[in-house]
């Protein structure tokens, strides 16, 4: 207590972020050298007993002591030699005062084992992941996850939807290759990359009710070279030429009223440095009433989306956008089981 008062609000607040981002990369790197008894032991350590665990489709929500066994266990069997290799790890704090910790990855391991019903290949293989965690005291009582079955999938050749529109392939970390890194950053410039990521945003949400693509001012936000990392099913674009062809004109065209539903979502941003986050559960929320979009028909159905994102901002421009989507729960919203589609093609294909 004595050494806080002498603190100020900003120093207090950097050693909670750092406090919680160790205890995380200690969960990382028990997960890089995966042994079941040490990942459950640090996940009893550092998961509260009431958290809110919001898993993507088919997980779906559990509690906290089932992690382990829903979760990392059917994985573990199916990649026996699995580990988790990080690529971007940042904390903060959202408008709410909730602090919270990001994290973008891949886990690899060599595919031995089926896993949800996707036949295994025997040869090494990657499924990427988004994670969010909330810490409150110390431990997480809020996490979100969104692993990136679709790749998985196109990886065992049993992808049963529409193919994608960008490129499919193995999501490179940052260009900047400090995605991971813990030097000191300032309060200023993380406030200045938070705020350039959420005028993007409110920029984007004025077309087209308010006027044509150039309302958007992609150019002020973007980098003339930037990459978009879309979830397999969508796949990765480069430029804004590219990210329009392969993912944002199908999407506003399918549901030109996203963002007009603030009561429906939740949206936490946060940002350390020149990277920037924003998970919610659902944080987005429109209607199917356009055309098509990923080969789902326009029914004027109202969905909801699940899209954890991370930005790296170079020079006053996003550089680089990592994006997940729980596409497997949009289609299951739609009524499509996609888990079932793949199943029957995976049955009519032979197996290593």
């Amino acid at each position: 207590p004595q050494i806080a008062a002498q603190l100020s609000w900003e120093q207090i607040m950097t050693l909670i972020h750092q406090r919680n981002k160790s205890a995380i990369k200690a969960l990382c790197k028990t997960l890089y050298d995966f042994d079941e008894k040490s990942v459950r032991h640090i996940l009893g350590e550092i998961l509260s007993h009431d958290s809110i665990c919001h898993l993507c489709h088919p997980f779906g929500d559990t509690e906290a002591i089932e992690i382990y066994d829903k979760l990392f266990a059917p994985l573990h069997h199916a990649l026996p030699d699995l580990e988790r290799r990080d690529m971007i790890c940042l904390s903060g704090s959202d408008r709410n005062g909730e602090n919270w910790v990001g994290c973008a990855g891949h886990y690899v391991g060599r595919f031995m084992m089926p896993f949800l019903g996707i036949p295994p290949t025997g040869h090494i293989a990657s499924v990427r992941y988004h994670e969010f965690y909330c810490f409150t005291d110390g431990q997480i009582t809020e996490m979100h996850v969104i692993w990136d079955l679709p790749c998985l999938m196109m990886q065992a050749n049993v992808w049963p939807m529409e193919p994608s529109l960008g490129s499919e392939w193995h999501v490179p970390g940052p260009a900047s290759q400090d995605g991971l890194a813990t030097e000191e950053v300032t309060p200023e410039q993380t406030t200045a990359s938070c705020q350039h990521v959420i005028d993007m945003i409110s920029a984007m949400q004025k077309y087209p009710a308010q006027g044509g693509p150039e309302i958007m001012k992609m150019e002020k936000y973007w980098h003339p070279h930037f990459n978009w990392y879309g979830p397999s099913g969508i796949g990765t674009s480069r430029g804004i030429d590219g990210f329009r062809c392969c993912h944002q004109t199908p999407f506003l065209n399918a549901m030109p009223d996203r963002g007009q539903y603030p009561d429906d979502v939740r949206q936490h941003f946060f940002a350390e440095g020149s990277y920037v986050a924003v998970t919610g559960w659902p944080n987005m929320a429109q209607t199917l009433s356009g055309q098509g979009w990923l080969g789902i028909a326009p029914t004027g159905q109202k969905i909801t989306l699940r899209s954890l994102d991370f930005w790296r901002l170079e020079n006053g421009f996003i550089r680089e956008n990592w994006v997940l989507v729980d596409l497997l729960d949009i289609w299951a919203q739609t009524g499509v089981d996609v888990m079932a589609r793949m199943q029957q093609l995976a049955a009519a294909q032979p197996h290593f």
